[in-house]
């Protein structure tokens, strides 16, 4: 009987000793992966191993505030931006004024740059993601909307969109509504037969309805332009990094996965029929300027609240939505604080 205590004795020994072997018993903590060398530095960068990545969190879905955090497409794709360049990021609201936060050297690149505003004063990326006046309906059957059809449509009132549908149909066509989601509760009761509003805003809107509605894009009412990521026009080696990651982000499906995660779907826009060119002279997309014919920009995403965060300000309108990811308030690598960390 003692004998065969010894052995149970040594044998459960031995086999602790197997287990923290296994585990890496030697004392050490966990596994840490091998973090990635900066691939740019200062001069290039302004900080080190920190990318600093101009927003504006007046653009929703875009970037927009949750959480008291900076969160949004653009602050998940700076994320990956900075994460592919072996750097922190850092999150800055640059407001509309980009050149400015660029010229005075407060952050390093910016994000949601409309290509079709841009400022001359810096460099532009080709575009990664799709923008421009859009016609929503509940399925992609519902046909494309003529001048003799009787079409009917709702958009948020004073909006771009808005001006672009009396432009085009008529004022009698047009339903305005003081919320772009009352636009799409509309067409969800079949009050109108579309919604006319930006592309990226209206998917997120109709994303974010109670339960989701479920849209397609029948056609633009706008020749499409699309989002940029602007850069100093002298820093040709940060335009050449960051652009580079910009476009295998692009090229690899990382971007569709970041759309598909606030939108509910990946935006294409190149080629749906356009059926008209109200992009004339009106003032920018998303509702910072006014056109001179009483539309304002467009819609406001604040009630088009999504389900993973709390952008939006709960009235419907373009400001914001509620889905982010959200980061870390430091200098980390999370989605975002207001001027943290923003990896995903």
């Amino acid at each position: 009987m003692i004998r065969r205590r010894f052995v149970m004795a040594a044998l459960g020994a031995a086999l602790a000793c197997m287990t923290l072997m296994l585990a890496g018993c030697s004392g050490s903590g966990s596994y840490q992966p091998e973090l990635k060398s900066a691939e740019v530095a200062p001069p290039v960068i302004g900080e080190e191993g920190t990318l600093r990545v101009g927003v504006n969190t007046e653009n929703p879905p875009l970037a927009g505030m949750g959480s008291g955090k900076i969160i949004g497409i653009d602050v998940d794709i700076a994320s990956a931006i900075a994460d592919q360049l072996g750097l922190k990021i850092s999150i800055v609201d640059v407001g509309s004024d980009p050149a400015a936060a660029i010229a005075d050297g407060k952050v390093d690149v910016v994000m949601g740059i409309d290509a079709a505003n841009a400022d001359s004063s810096y460099w532009v990326s080709p575009s990664y993601l799709p923008t421009g006046i859009a016609v929503f309906a509940l399925n992609a059957d519902a046909g494309i909307p003529t001048a003799d059809s009787d079409a009917t449509f709702a958009a948020q009132v004073s909006s771009k969109s808005a001006w672009a549908v009396s432009n085009e149909f008529g004022e009698s066509a047009l339903t305005p509504t003081d919320t772009l989601k009352d636009a799409f509760v509309a067409l969800r009761d079949g009050t109108v037969k579309y919604v006319a509003a930006d592309a990226i805003i209206g998917l997120y809107a109709a994303h974010g309805l109670d339960g989701g509605l479920d849209v397609s894009i029948v056609s633009m009412l706008m020749k499409p332009s699309g989002y940029c990521m602007a850069v100093a026009t002298d820093n040709a080696d940060l335009q050449k990094a960051a652009g580079d990651v910009l476009a295998s982000l692009a090229g690899n499906g990382t971007i569709d996965v970041i759309e598909r995660k606030w939108l509910g779907t990946s935006v294409a826009l190149d080629s749906l029929p356009v059926i008209g060119d109200s992009s004339s002279s009106e003032g920018g997309d998303d509702g910072d300027s006014s056109d001179g014919d009483g539309a304002t920009a467009n819609e406001d995403a604040s009630d088009g609240t999504g389900d993973e965060g709390d952008t939006g300000s709960g009235d419907g309108t373009e400001d914001t939505g509620d889905e982010g990811t959200s980061g870390a308030d430091g200098e980390g690598d999370g989605t975002s604080g207001d001027e943290g960390d923003g990896t995903e």
